[in-house]
């Protein structure tokens, strides 16, 4: 029987997927079930069991199957990509230790052995004690070893979420290059696990015997076992292809290869990346991570809560909408674009700062949301085009920090995420960006990118530009308004770029006050 199909699997944080692509990039079969992000047991927590994660993409791939009548015998090979920055520790048995810490996680680590000598030395020169102090912090395995010595004395392997998953699917410590994002000792430059004498082994407390063998995208993972054969319904010895993290996999599954090209995901974290065959940072000292084509980097630009804020919308204010659309049975995403679409562009003056959860170093760690300019006119229809808004103008902020650090101008916009669906956000994108911004042929990009690395990998195409060209399409083209543009221009510099130097201060003296964020 000739395997002429691709299986992605594609854990995300709402979600986990299995997809089936033929060679041409068409997604022709899906199974999808909806997971619950983390159960939190104390406040900031975010955890999650490990073994429901297993779970779920056993019922992603049934759901698969039912769906279709191509054969699992036609499966070529399998990708894996999954949400970034999820840790799990597994014990000598290889069973979890304890609930997995996803990316959503605000622990935070005490400083209780701060760097010194002449690392600490370098980072007071540089002025980067503060990022360094937030890697301690935020390093989860520093935070199990302090409040969890019994668990960290245990700990045989410390994995990422897709370390974990590589595992149960072929019983090898493995990863790819392109999945480690995260706070552990990874050289970013060079794409490979820290040098002995680097800093981050210090902060993090990490041996360099509990992480797995680094593989690059493309290359072979393993062959899926016996065990995880039937757990998936493919064939025993399938081999499962390292692809990368599911935002590396969106670039190239958007046919993202170059640094003119602008990819945004609107996604539980909004992001812009482009793609580079040398070492850019977006933001000093803020490493690029790797790309989905090996030696390759996607520097990025984050919005942390990014979409998350349109669903925090929705929950606490879209109930009516979302009552209307299940009583008449269509998508509750086209009631909330003819909200938007009910106000005009600039929101009638009201101004969102999408900072509702702070960053490192751009926009500082105190930064907070804000909204100003209400008037007696507004609706909550106008909040929710401003929360749009808000995060379009951020990226934009993001695309010229690229543009600046990568010496290259982004022409065109590809759009990835959930935010992609909505013809509304894509409009309003193209008009505050001023370009040309396209939807590309599939929602699946991340799981498409996957499917890219796995066909590379097993040398259907002869290398990633000539797969991109051949399994990536572009969907809808959304042009800008020139007039609607030029009205967002001046909103974008005239305030938005001003809010936040405006704000600080305050939000230092709400932080100093009342100790949130901490």
């Amino acid at each position: 029987m000739q395997q002429d199909y691709i299986l992605s699997i594609d854990n995300g944080t709402q979600s986990v997927r299995a997809l089936l692509f033929d060679l041409q990039g068409k997604l022709v079969a899906k199974g999808r079930v909806e997971i619950e992000p983390y159960f939190s047991e104390n406040p900031g927590w975010a955890e999650q069991d490990p073994e429901y994660y297993w779970k779920s993409l056993g019922r992603a791939c049934d759901a698969l199957w039912a769906e279709t009548q191509i054969k699992p015998e036609q499966v070529m090979g399998v990708g894996l990509t999954t949400q970034r920055g999820t840790v799990i520790n597994l014990d000598k048995n290889g069973q979890p230790l304890r609930p997995a810490i996803t990316w959503l996680d605000q622990r935070q680590a005490d400083l209780t052995k701060p760097i010194g000598g002449l690392w600490g030395f370098m980072f007071k020169v540089l002025g980067l004690k503060n990022v360094v102090n937030t890697f301690q912090r935020k390093a989860q395995a520093a935070w199990i070893e302090q409040n969890q010595p019994e668990i960290w004395a245990k700990t045989n392997k410390f994995l990422l979420l897709s370390g974990y998953l590589t595992y149960r699917l072929t019983g090898q410590y493995k990863d790819s290059v392109g999945c480690i994002v995260g706070y552990l000792p990874f050289d970013y430059k060079a794409q490979k696990w820290a040098g002995g004498h680097d800093w981050k082994w210090l902060a993090a407390n990490v041996d360099p015997k509990m992480l797995p063998e680094l593989v690059k995208p493309g290359e072979p993972l393993g062959p899926i076992t016996s065990e995880a054969a039937k757990h998936m319904g493919i064939p025993v010895g399938t081999p499962l292809v390292a692809a990368a993290s599911d935002k590396a996999c969106e670039v190239i599954g958007s046919g993202g290869v170059a640094p003119h090209i602008g990819c945004l995901s609107y996604g539980t974290t909004a992001t812009i990346n482009t793609t580079n065959k040398k070492y850019v940072e977006g933001i000093r000292f803020i490493p690029p991570f790797p790309a989905a084509i090996p030696d390759t980097y996607n520097t990025e630009i984050m919005i942390y809560r990014g979409f998350w804020m349109v669903s925090w919308f929705k929950k606490q204010f879209g109930l009516r909408e979302q009552l209307i659309a299940k009583e008449r049975g269509i998508a509750a995403e086209t009631l909330f674009d003819e909200i938007v679409d009910s106000v005009p562009a600039g929101s009638m003056g009201l101004m969102l700062q999408p900072y509702w959860s702070p960053g490192t170093k751009v926009p500082g760690p105190e930064a907070k949301g804000a909204i100003i300019g209400f008037g007696d006119v507004h609706t909550r229809a106008h909040i929710y085009r401003s929360i749009l808004e808000g995060l379009a103008y951020g990226l934009r902020e993001g695309k010229e920090r690229l543009e600046k650090s990568n010496g290259v101008k982004i022409t065109r916009l590809r759009i990835s995420g959930g935010g992609s669906q909505s013809d509304a956000a894509m409009q309003l994108t193209a008009d505050i960006f001023a370009l040309p911004t396209e939807r590309p042929s599939t929602y699946e990009t991340s799981g498409l990118g996957a499917a890219i690395n796995v066909a590379v990998g097993l040398n259907h195409y002869h290398d990633y530009p000539e797969a991109i060209a051949k399994m990536t399409r572009v969907g809808e083209v959304f042009e800008p308004n020139v007039q609607t543009s030029r009205l967002y221009d001046q909103l974008y510099r005239q305030v938005y770029l001003k809010m936040y130097k405006r704000l600080q201060p305050l939000y230092k003296s709400i932080r100093a006050i009342t100790g949130y964020p901490n």
